[in-house]
């Protein structure tokens, strides 16, 4: 199509610069201008990869068959592969087919485009290139064919539908295949774009003020909080929809009283948020293994293929990798779209609890099939959307409790508090910005700080 060739002289502008391997990964130098004096720091930097505790690499190593090096570099790794895969989205526009990590250490990334011009500006920036016939925005729209034609119909027999960059399809997960074929048929959703995969089972919400620390609803079910939050002065957690309708109560793993939740969605999405009693305190960590604290310092999305570690108070401490983000699940209550699919097991108890990659927030656990003997499959709704939606703040550590303060600077429509999702642009001191990678806005994260995060364009 003519539109693949308008933007080449562009890209070529845009990602000339070769970028060095960085720990046999990609680095994440800003162009130039992002940064307002002296190095710009890498996108291992902002996300604070030093900060991921002890147990965190040892679940890794546990999980993933990784030494305590391999896990470091690979947290290191995967921070420079999501900076550079969002530079590379934003300068092939259109032409984008995703992006994914691979190896013990995620230390290739690979970027698909749909036209063969773009090779050599990936290359350009250390990835490798894949030349595919589906843009993601195709695939992404034929999903959403997907989910229109499963709310009008039973579609238990075929619960999973997502976008597989590496496959460049669009993949459903059934039972029975013929329900797949008849759920594709219903949305007008081409061959030549759609996998059938064989489910592993059906997918099942995960039932029965650290992240991953057990709480009661109604003083019967048990679920486990996602990530400690604010909403002006209150303070709560994050967890999943699922767990407990709005103004249902909840008390602690100690079986003091807690709160009481404030919104929930659950089937469409799998969110919803507790706001908690004064003798509650929101913390910005996880509980990790031995009961340690792991560190919350953002909320920036992992790539496909990045490893992600799940608390729950079920299960404790387990980690794997990131198959797909964008995901669409029917359980037996309803289907749910948006939620990323992982290899991490969970079980029942573990549901609402906190996903993280380094010390990232990914998400909180929605379900899944399989449990922590055999393996398994879950799902976790993203953290970002759930914080928009309720209008929260994540609780991360370095802030001093007043995450809503006007940030200091020039001035512009960047704010402290606010979810911006890659290929958002605001304005910050005079100049444009345009959003690499979806995160939430804190304070000493201002554009032209944190290239892995922001480009000035």
């Amino acid at each position: 199509m003519p539109h693949r060739h308008r933007h080449t002289r562009a890209v070529g502008a845009a990602v000339a610069a070769t970028a060095a391997l960085l720990v046999a990964g990609l680095s994440g130098s800003a162009s130039a201008g992002t940064a307002p004096s002296g190095p710009a720091p890498t996108a291992a930097e902002t996300l604070r990869t030093d900060a991921a505790p002890p147990a965190l690499l040892n679940a890794m190593r546990r999980d993933l068959g990784l030494d305590r090096g391999q896990a470091e570099r690979r947290l290191v790794n995967e921070a420079e592969a999501g900076a550079t895969a969002g530079r590379l989205r934003a300068a092939l526009g259109g032409d984008f087919a995703g992006a994914w990590v691979r190896g013990a250490e995620s230390g290739t990334l690979t970027v698909a485009t749909t036209d063969a011009a773009d090779v050599a500006a990936i290359e350009a920036r250390g990835a490798v290139a894949k030349v595919v016939r589906h843009s993601l925005a195709d695939l992404e729209a034929a999903r959403s064919r997907l989910d229109r034609a499963a709310a009008a119909r039973d579609t238990i027999d075929a619960p999973v539908r997502y976008v597989d960059v590496r496959t460049n399809t669009v993949t459903v997960q059934a039972v029975r295949p013929s329900a797949a074929r008849t759920l594709l048929d219903a949305a007008g959703v081409d061959a030549g774009l759609a996998r059938v995969e064989k489910s592993p089972g059906k997918p099942r919400p995960l039932y029965d003020l650290r992240g991953g620390e057990a709480y009661y609803i109604n003083n019967s079910g048990r679920c486990s909080i996602g990530f400690p939050v604010t909403k002006g002065s209150r303070q709560g957690f994050a967890t999943a929809g699922h767990c407990g309708r709005t103004g249902a109560s909840t008390s602690g793993a100690n079986r003091v009283a807690q709160g009481t939740f404030q919104g929930s969605v659950f089937p469409g999405r799998d969110m919803a948020w507790v706001a908690t009693n004064s003798s509650w305190t929101a913390t910005p960590y996880v509980n990790g293994a031995g009961g340690q604290n792991v560190q919350v310092t953002g909320s920036t999305q992992a790539p496909v293929g990045a490893s992600v570690c799940r608390s729950g108070s079920t299960t404790g401490w387990h980690c794997g990798t990131i198959q797909q983000h964008n995901t669409s699940v029917t359980y037996p209550e309803g289907t749910i779209s948006g939620v990323t699919r992982t290899t991490v097991c969970a079980e029942p108890g573990d549901s609402g609890g906190s996903y993280i990659s380094g010390s990232q927030a990914q998400g909180v656990t929605s379900g899944g099939s399989g449990d922590c003997r055999s393996g398994g499959t879950t799902f976790y709704q993203p953290i970002n959307p759930l914080l928009q939606n309720y209008g929260l703040t994540l609780r991360t550590t370095g802030d001093d409790g007043g995450p809503d303060d006007p940030p200091p600077g020039e001035g512009g429509t960047w704010a402290v508090g606010t979810v911006y999702q890659a290929g958002d642009t605001v304005t910050y001191g005079g100049a444009t910005y345009r959003c690499l990678q979806g995160h939430q806005a804190y304070r000493g994260w201002e554009p032209p700080n944190v290239p892995a995060l922001w480009q000035r364009v």
